[in-house]
């Protein structure tokens, strides 16, 4: 996977201009590679041990692999762009291993934002509070943590015999999958089901994919049913999931809506549930920060260029349109770093 978009040997000589960009994700290193075959020269700050962001701590190795996303960014490094790793971004108390927002904005003359989709969205149902009931994205990131040895296994919050998936798209997918592929006999895991409101043919899945998921690694599915409540006992612990049935109720665009059907609730026994609703964008600070402003989604708000509500500061992928697709995130970089390389040059910021 290449992000450099240029030979080694093409890129003129220094500009001058220092840009930051915060998130080492698909977006900020598609940027990284644009701006610094503009000769311009690049520091990419990130949290997490390694460069990659969720496609090295989020996707299984079977739909990215993990040493294409390394081998371009060692590309990266070898055209001297600057990785800071294990550093967070705050935008208010700032802790040893972090960097204060404000101060990047000033000591660079760009800055890009591009810190992905990292938060998952609740259910509110009740019982969402029992023990061994996660936040899916969260559970697979600390479970690549281990897998790539930079934790140990025990920070892995531990599964159980019988498993629960609620979602209809990719991460509940992996949710499905990397437990029986990976970590089957670590928990002793003998089934597994996936828990979506609408049909197979409506997911963003697609078909194809629940039935590989019967098919090959034995989970069952259940189709038009919606969590109402998990049951756990006396110690916390999930035991048990509530769900009801759904009907799909036709709507004048866009995909059928799943309606409760009354009276249809029913409970199967679960030692773990994995709720995969859908993730949430996770800039660097709260709403009215640093003159940035949001839009209600959570995502940055920006203009066709790429630009935020504050000047010289500029967002991309996931963050700024929300969850998508590793291309499209990378085209959004792409198309980042070159407004913020024409930023650069002229210095206009209206227009």
């Amino acid at each position: 996977m290449r992000f450099l978009r240029c030979r080694k040997d093409a890129i003129p000589q220094l500009t001058g201009k220092r840009v930051a960009i915060i998130g080492a994700g698909p977006a900020g290193l598609a940027a990284a590679g644009v701006l610094r075959c503009k000769g311009h020269t690049v520091e990419v700050y990130d949290m997490m041990p390694e460069p990659g962001g969720l496609m090295i701590f989020g996707i299984p190795e079977y739909h990215v692999p993990k040493a294409s996303v390394r081998k371009g960014v060692e590309e990266l490094k070898g055209a001297d762009v600057v990785f800071h790793l294990n550093t967070k971004v705050y935008n208010s108390v700032v802790p040893e291993d972090g960097k204060s927002l404000e101060d990047l904005v000033k000591d660079y003359d760009a800055i890009l934002l591009s810190t992905g989709t990292w938060d998952s969205r609740s259910l509110g149902v009740p019982g969402e509070d029992l023990g061994k009931v996660y936040k899916a994205l969260e559970w697979l990131i600390e479970f690549y943590n281990a897998q790539l040895s930079y934790t140990g296994w025990d920070s892995v919050p531990p599964l159980g015999h019988r498993g629960l998936v609620i979602g209809g798209g990719l991460t509940a997918v992996d949710s499905v999958e990397v437990p029986l592929r990976y970590a089957k006999d670590r928990y002793g895991i003998e089934k597994v089901y996936l828990s979506y409101r609408r049909t197979r043919n409506e997911a963003p899945m697609g078909a194809r994919e629940f039935n590989r998921l019967e098919r090959d690694l034995g989970a069952e599915t259940l189709e038009l049913t919606i969590p109402v409540e998990f049951i756990g006992d006396d110690s916390g612990m999930v035991t048990e999931a509530r769900l009801q049935k759904t009907r799909l109720e036709p709507v004048p665009e866009g995909r059928p809506r799943p309606v409760p059907i009354p009276g249809s609730e029913f409970t199967i026994d679960v030692d773990y549930v994995l709720i995969a609703a859908g993730e949430l964008a996770t800039p660097p600070f709260k709403d009215g920060c640093c003159g940035i402003e949001l839009n209600r989604n959570g995502t940055i708000k920006t203009d066709d260029k790429f630009r935020t509500t504050r000047r010289k500061v500029f967002a991309a992928g996931d963050v700024r349109h929300g969850p998508s697709l590793i291309g499209p995130a990378l085209k959004s970089g792409m198309d980042a770093g070159a407004a913020m390389h024409e930023f650069l040059e002229t210095g206009e910021w209206t227009g």
